[in-house]
């Protein structure tokens, strides 16, 4: 749009609409007492006029930007977790925080926009070229927690140092003595999950006497299903591996089970390893030793992105990194015998 040409109003959405100002008020500000044709009528109207709420047009009257976080899924500890450091971030910072499920109805990130939205900050969610595309013509910046695939250098994200907790994880299991080392996670095109079994592979080439069949790396989903199913088949194998590194602590708690189920102790027969230290790390039988992601700290760093970039302030990286710890807990110890790798 030229610097100098009248933005339309809420008056000329209207007439083009056919509707009262007042009907196209309510779409514009999320009111549920439209029809569903109206309202879609009118959205595609905003759309092609792009129509901005007043409260756009002139920034500097905002005093609390309004960042919209958006997730898939469950509310899991995982997601919680990360949340809670976003709202304290927030609060620090003077935000307001509108929490929703991942949308993608047409024209969304307008509709977000018109509904006075500032940034999106998107967790573990897919992204496509068309969402950047969208994006980029409403205007709005968007953060990535946690990516799934690899950031766009359009893109902003933050997540932790993945393949250092894969290596670490593992180095753990193969200093208790353990040589017969899997890894099942989450999957297979995941960044962090690719980060992380990289790590267990990196640790496995580095250690004398270990080996990494193919069975022993399996990919999944970040669930406590996972864990079961693919801890089964890593069970059954003619030579089962003494330790299993997991993707996630759900995964681990998977794990747990299903060794519990063939009369195996934890981690007595099988050691166990997750990633992450959500609250269930803590409450397992046995407490599980995991890979803690700072996930408090790594939401407060999208917010505070998500704010410099509504401010128009530059951002150095594009893609964020935080630092992951091994806490050692009770689901680790050195195998019955030492395994032999012939």
């Amino acid at each position: 749009m030229p610097p100098n040409a009248r933005r339309a109003t809420l008056a000329d959405i209207a007439q083009a609409a056919g509707v009262s100002v007042a009907t196209v008020s309510k779409v514009v500000n999320g009111r549920g007492d439209v029809a569903a044709q109206t309202r879609a009528r009118v959205q595609e109207l905003l759309y092609q006029h792009d129509y901005l709420a007043p409260v756009f047009r002139h920034t500097d009257a905002l005093e609390s930007p309004i960042i919209e976080v958006q997730f898939q899924g469950d509310v899991k500890s995982y997601v919680a977790r990360a949340l809670e450091g976003i709202i304290d971030s927030a609060a620090e910072a003077g935000a307001s925080v509108v929490i929703s499920k991942a949308s993608r109805t047409p024209h969304w990130a307008r509709d977000l926009v018109s509904a006075g939205r500032r940034a999106l900050i998107v967790v573990t969610s897919v992204y496509t070229a068309e969402h950047l595309k969208e994006l980029a013509r409403a205007g709005l910046p968007m953060v990535v927690l946690d990516p799934l695939h690899l950031p766009d250098s359009r893109v902003h994200s933050v997540g932790a140092t993945n393949f250092s907790g894969g290596l670490a994880a593992t180095r753990h299991l193969l200093s208790l003595g353990h040589r017969r080392v899997a890894y099942l996670g989450g999957p297979a095109m995941a960044v962090c999950n690719q980060a992380r079994m990289h790590g267990y592979r990196a640790a496995m080439e580095e250690a004398e006497g270990a080996r990494v069949p193919d069975a022993y790396v399996r990919p999944g989903e970040f669930t406590y299903e996972t864990g079961l199913l693919g801890a089964s088949a890593l069970l059954d194998l003619e030579e089962p591996p003494t330790a299993i590194f997991t993707g996630n602590d759900e995964i681990a708690l998977g794990v747990i089970e299903a060794a519990r189920a063939r009369g195996l102790r934890v981690p007595e027969d099988l050691s166990v390893v997750g990633f992450d230290d959500t609250d269930i790390a803590r409450m397992a039988s046995p407490p599980l030793t995991t890979v803690r992601q700072p996930l408090r700290e790594m939401g407060g760093a999208a917010l505070r992105t998500a704010l410099r970039l509504v401010n128009g302030d530059k951002v150095e990286s594009h893609h964020i990194e935080l630092a992951t710890e091994l806490v050692v807990r009770a689901s680790t110890a050195p195998p019955r015998e030492r395994d032999v790798t012939t």
